[in-house]
């Protein structure tokens, strides 16, 4: 938070994506940090968490913990923003939780994973026998094409492959089960949708169902790029975010 302390404390929930962290989202907290109160939890069984048990991760689950996390820091109201499976997580927590929520940002997630072409039994199975790291190893160029930089793309599978197999193998079906389509008319909140122009993971037509449903929705496609955008273009998401965030403010 390098926010002017004497003006009134606005803080962003920023929620990583699935086989990931926190870190994943470094590049965005000094784009957004003069002007907002960055938060970047590990959601439960990533990053710096434990593995939760047998009865402790469930999507409400997630979504409480964000709650929880905001009551612990005195946010009465914040802003909430995800990547992918965190985006779901950030819907949920506006649909559970309208009264807390300021705004929205969702950044490369359809509004829930059920119809997406995503084949989630055999991520799995390719995960549990080629490993999380083998698994990445193996699809790097699917999420980052004509990437230059080595060092970066080590990096991303060096994180991301400290995700738990077994915890994805749980993380991953009950994503994959979540469509919020019918219920996204209930975000009266204004929202931020950043999309890819070019997902293979994505249903046709499942990003523009936001445009069709959602009151005060802002539409931007990142075209020509996959799914991975808040990885790969990660200062331009955070500044389309501050820009957004910025006219909300203004506008308030």
């Amino acid at each position: 938070d390098f926010s002017d302390p004497w003006k009134p404390r606005e803080a962003v929930i920023l929620i990583h994506a699935a086989m990931g962290s926190s870190r994943r989202l470094y590049k965005w907290v000094p784009i957004l940090s003069r002007e907002f109160c960055v938060v970047r939890p590990d959601m439960r069984g990533h990053g710096e968490t434990q593995i939760p048990g047998p009865d402790q991760l469930s999507l409400e689950r997630l979504t409480q913990d964000v709650i929880e996390l905001a009551d612990h820091l005195g946010l009465k109201r914040f802003h909430v923003a995800g990547s992918s499976a965190g985006a779901i997580v950030a819907m949920r927590t506006t649909l559970d939780y309208p009264d807390r929520i300021l705004t929205l940002a969702n950044f490369a997630s359809t509004p829930g994973l059920k119809n997406s072409l995503i084949d989630m039994d055999k991520w799995v199975r390719h995960i549990r026998t080629a490993g999380m790291r083998g698994f990445l190893q193996e699809t790097i160029e699917e999420r980052f094409p004509n990437v230059a930089d080595k060092g970066f793309l080590e990096w991303f599978i060096d994180e991301s492959a400290r995700t738990d197999p077994n915890l994805f193998a749980r993380f991953g079906p009950m994503m994959k089960a979540v469509d919020f389509t019918d219920r996204l008319h209930e975000i009266k909140c204004p929202m931020l949708n950043v999309v890819p122009g070019h997902d293979p993971l994505g249903a046709p037509g499942q990003y523009e169902v936001y445009k069709e449903h959602v009151p005060h929705c802002e539409f931007i496609v990142y075209e020509g790029l996959p799914h991975n955008i808040t990885d790969a273009v990660p200062e331009r998401c955070a500044e389309d975010y501050l820009r957004f965030l910025l006219a909300q403010r203004r506008a308030a």
